[in-house]
């Protein structure tokens, strides 16, 4: 895998993308990064609207709305924070920028953090409430956070006070699964109200430290228990039972906004996510359902809000590399997502931490453990084709779908009144296209391997609808 220092400074990597921003309404801005490297968030000449020509390639059609997006992102967790935390002081707080920062990095604002340990973690595994029958939750505590967990984050959000976090827990405490451990048990229903009150102390807790938690999914992978690391098997009428009766009450009585997030595991199968939904005493609670994509397709998020078109779908973990990476995370735009959110942002050359069995493929950042320094791979490119120019509550507009393992594109109104085209293009020559927007056209050439941003306004060619004027509940045609 090719890595580079991608820009010198925090200032360039700005400099590259304002110089490059469309002045006027009829030009259009693009940049480019291609798996050779060549290209790193490059800004292209820009492109000028003209009268459509014929036989017009991709079609941008903005009168067709679809979802908004909350956030694009990745994780801050365990892994990331300790491996950010042994970089020199002024160090870390560039390596953060340059995640999260919307001006001078590749603007991550959506981030997954973990409520007690996940797999991949340098600590012995943990809860915060690892005393065995603590049901009055007396001895609940973060302390062990604060080593390296909590001083990233709250630098992550000093960075981009519009950072929003969503959290997971891997198990809850041990005590309360069927073998008393934190991995490889299934959640002990007997447990429903203390498990309610550690969750609610979980997000007081962070909130005290000033860090407000968006939304929680009820557990990471419910339907999936291997011993090996932190797990735990809920059944569907479980997490149905326990959002019902004890979680979603438990949170309306603190007065706790945070967001439910059902699920949290794979596309498939569809049947468990479905079945919590139709129980109509958990479903006024719940905000939306969470995906992996460890198994099954993204179309099962879309037959999914179409089923239930007033619930939320989001894309909370699953790493992708490469250009058919990039054409991965269009399909999960294209069917409902609200969100994507990568898994580890930052792991050494080693693979390292990971305590867990799974063994991990580079991540968009490694720590070359030698040098001390970090090493941007082409997802970090390929991941700023998206974040850095999707804003928070775009509107997915249509684009023609070529079906193609190839050649993928998404289209999003920004709230800006800009509209940014994500085209991927996984062949190995280039691809010259012509895209037809409002009786206007532009030709561009996306070279092979790369995958590629297009930006232009429509404020001289009539305002489009606002914003919140969007569809739900069907799939895309």
């Amino acid at each position: 895998m090719r890595f580079a220092q991608v820009f010198g400074t925090a200032r360039a990597l700005a400099l590259c993308f304002l110089a490059a921003w469309p002045a006027a309404a009829m030009e259009v801005a693009w940049w480019v990064s291609s798996e050779d490297m060549l290209n790193t968030l490059t800004a292209q000449p820009g492109l000028a609207l003209g009268p459509e020509a014929p036989g017009a390639d991709l079609r941008i059609d903005d009168t067709q709305r679809y979802q908004t997006i909350l956030g694009l992102g990745a994780s801050l967790d365990h892994a990331t924070c300790y491996n950010i935390s042994q970089l020199p002081p002024g160090e870390q707080e560039r390596a953060v920028e340059w995640i999260v920062s919307p001006y001078t990095g590749i603007g991550m604002n959506l981030m997954r953090i973990c409520i007690g340990t996940p797999d991949f973690t340098p600590s012995p595994w943990y809860t915060y409430a690892d005393i065995p029958g603590d049901l009055s939750l007396e001895h609940f505590s973060i302390e062990k956070d604060r080593e390296y967990v909590l001083p990233i984050l709250k630098m992550a959000l000093e960075i981009n006070p519009d950072l929003l976090f969503f959290a997971s827990p891997w198990s809850p405490p041990g005590w309360m699964t069927s073998n008393g451990h934190i991995g490889g048990g299934r959640f002990d229903s007997a447990y429903y109200a203390p498990y309610a009150r550690y969750l609610a102390k979980f997000i007081k807790a962070y909130e005290a430290e000033g860090i407000p938690i968006y939304a929680i999914t009820l557990q990471n992978e419910p339907d999936y228990n291997p011993p090996t690391y932190p797990t735990c098997r809920w059944t569907f009428k479980q997490q149905a039972e326990f959002i019902a009766s004890h979680v979603g009450p438990e949170f309306e009585r603190q007065g706790i906004q945070t967001r439910l997030w059902c699920w949290d595991h794979n596309f498939e199968p569809i049947g468990w996510p479905r079945n919590v939904l139709n129980d109509p005493m958990a479903a006024p609670y719940i905000d939306g359902t969470a995906f992996h994509h460890y198994a099954g397709r993204p179309s099962s998020m879309a037959r999914l809000s179409a089923m239930f078109p007033s619930k939320h779908i989001y894309f909370t973990e699953g790493s992708t590399s490469g250009v058919r990476g990039a054409i991965e995370i269009i399909a999960i735009l294209r069917n409902w997502a609200r969100s994507y959110n990568a898994w580890v942002t930052v792991l050494d050359d080693k693979g390292q931490p990971n305590r867990g069995p799974h063994r991990a493929a580079p991540t968009c950042i490694v720590l070359d453990s030698a040098s001390q320094t970090l090493l941007y791979s082409y997802d970090y490119c390929m991941y700023g084709q998206f974040m850095r120019f999707i804003q928070r509550d775009a509107v997915r507009i249509g684009s023609t779908d070529f079906r193609s393992v190839r050649f993928a594109n998404a289209a999003f109104l920004n709230p800006d009144g800009s509209i940014a085209l994500v085209v991927a293009n996984a062949d190995r020559k280039p691809s010259t296209f012509t895209i037809a927007w409002r009786g206007k056209s532009f030709a561009a050439e996306v070279p092979a391997r790369a995958t590629a941003t297009f930006v232009w306004y429509a404020d001289e060619m009539g305002q489009p609808e606002t914003v919140s004027n969007v569809s739900s509940g069907q799939a895309d045609p």
